[in-house]
């Protein structure tokens, strides 16, 4: 275990010296008002076409342990399956973790080592860097927000200002509130909120730069934060693929890389 913090922390370090997701929705603007029950209907329903997704872009973590960022590529194959590909100058490859619910790989490419063993919420929490559980991760490096839940239900306040919905759930078994803020002219939800009773909030999410991709709204500027434990991630996608064949998990690592389990 020692190893592996100490090379967390090399990974950590390399990233700061190298540099200096509300579902992703098509809404169908009309002349009238969509109800609740429609609207989220039409939110939940775009965010579950997006079965592959590739994005290149930038990633920064914010927290009380570190401030970087980095280049990346993150692939992911609907239901169970990230690849997140960290580089450095000129397209270095330095790490690469291919993540499922069941399993992890690790591979130090400056060390020629992977690291093999169960996934876990420390595992998630220690290669991408912001506690939040496998489900909401992918969904968080789409730009999405599962919506299932409230598919059957009413929900507690509903407005509509000019082209910006406002939608609020309570969850009264859980004692928490959700606020969801949908932009008719960026075809999605730009705004996120999860509070507590006292009003807290706990994780939130802001969407922008809305591209429509396969006739599904894709935010290309994408943050998350764990407000509870100070953790934020920002992503900036230079480039987007979405359902295409094209898309595929690769992990290739040396013959004679390090196995190590953790």
């Amino acid at each position: 275990m020692k190893k592996i913090r100490i090379f967390f922390s090399v990974i950590i370090l390399l990233s700061i010296i190298i540099t200096s997701g509300c579902a992703p929705t098509q809404v169908i603007k009309e002349k009238s008002s969509l109800s609740s029950e429609r609207l989220i209907k039409s939110l939940e329903a775009n965010r579950r076409k997006i079965n592959s997704f590739e994005g290149i872009g930038t990633l920064t973590v914010i927290s009380n342990q570190l401030n970087t960022s980095t280049t990346f590529k993150v692939t992911l194959i609907k239901p169970d399956s990230i690849s997140l590909l960290i580089m450095g100058p000129f397209g270095i490859e330095l790490a690469q973790s291919l993540v499922t619910k069941e399993d992890f790989k690790f591979y130090d490419v400056l060390h020629n080592t992977l690291f093999v063993g169960a996934t876990s919420e420390h595992v998630l929490r220690d290669i991408f860097r912001i506690n939040l559980p496998f489900s909401d991760l992918m969904d968080a490096f789409i730009g999405a927000v599962n919506l299932t839940s409230h598919l059957y239900k009413e929900p507690n306040s509903y407005s509509v200002v000019d082209d910006v919905y406002n939608l609020t759930y309570h969850d009264a078994l859980k004692d928490l509130t959700t606020n969801y803020t949908i932009n008719m002219k960026q075809l999605g939800i730009t705004d996120y909120k999860l509070s507590n009773a006292n009003g807290d909030l706990i994780l939130t999410g802001q969407y922008s730069e809305f591209k429509m991709i396969q006739n599904v709204a894709v935010p290309f500027d994408i943050s998350v934060q764990n407000k509870k434990e100070n953790q934020e991630v920002k992503i900036h996608y230079k480039k987007v693929t979405t359902n295409s064949n094209d898309i595929s998990i690769n992990f290739n690592i040396p013959d004679d890389a390090k196995i190590l389990r953790w």
